[in-house]
């Protein structure tokens, strides 16, 4: 079993394996022969562009069963976070750390909903939300507990998005390069409800150190765009 990690990141190759908290990570697991790392130095370009290259040269060359989709702030506290992954996608075709069983009408966020009457955003119901992420700058930060995990959801956090690549070729799914930095979770997880793909929630312990751009200029933008896009 082969995991392809893709990353993007701002840094140069050099400063993302010292100062980045994914770098620092995979520096643990460098003796782990089932781990091939694809990082996008400097990058400047959206996510989707980055992880579509890969979705594009794995359908022309078959040499992984698993692309992993992970954020460069993320810590790897999970020292069985392989195994763990490779477990999860025997029973989902789309696995991430924390995601919403459901999926309402002009939803904002995997996590979040908009009031129907006041209009006001708030955290969705916790009977609908599942997983676990801890939040901090060092290793294993402040957890926050949204559900149990192994649940099938609609939508999951893009911080971490793992496929089997067999399903993505045969599927043709990929992630709309029209959301650079926001809103290309929640678009590729309903692009693949759409196709049937089974998305579910897997117990890996991961620290993130971002909060998000939630409520930002850009992310409104993505918002409006992606509401053009779905209709809701």
């Amino acid at each position: 079993m082969v995991i392809d990690l893709i990353s993007a990141t701002r840094y140069a190759e050099v400063d993302f394996w010292r100062k980045s908290a994914l770098g620092q990570s995979l520096a643990r697991f460098a003796d782990d022969s089932r781990l091939v790392t694809h990082i996008a130095y400097e990058n400047s370009l959206g996510l989707p562009t980055i992880y579509n290259q890969h979705i594009e040269q794995r359908a022309q060359q078959a040499q992984s069963d698993i692309s992993l989709f992970i954020h460069d702030d993320i810590w790897l506290d999970d020292i069985f976070w392989v195994d763990r992954l490779i477990d999860g996608l025997k029973k989902y075709d789309v696995v991430g750390l924390a995601g919403n069983k459901r999926r309402v009408k002009n939803q904002p966020a995997w996590c979040f909903v908009q009031d129907a009457k006041t209009g006001q955003i708030r955290r969705d119901q916790i009977e609908f939300l599942s997983g676990s992420i801890a939040h901090g700058m060092a290793p294993n930060g402040i957890i926050t507990r949204l559900g149990a995990s192994d649940a099938e959801c609609e939508l999951i956090d893009g911080l971490f998005i793992a496929a089997s690549n067999r399903r993505l070729a045969e599927t043709e799914l990929y992630f709309d390069p029209r959301f650079a930095f926001h809103f290309y979770d929640l678009d590729f997880c309903r692009a693949a409800r759409r196709k049937k793909l089974r998305i579910g929630t897997w117990p890996i312990s991961v620290t993130h150190q971002s909060e998000g751009g939630f409520g930002s200029d850009s992310w409104y933008q993505s918002y409006k765009t992606y509401l053009q896009k779905w209709g809701d």
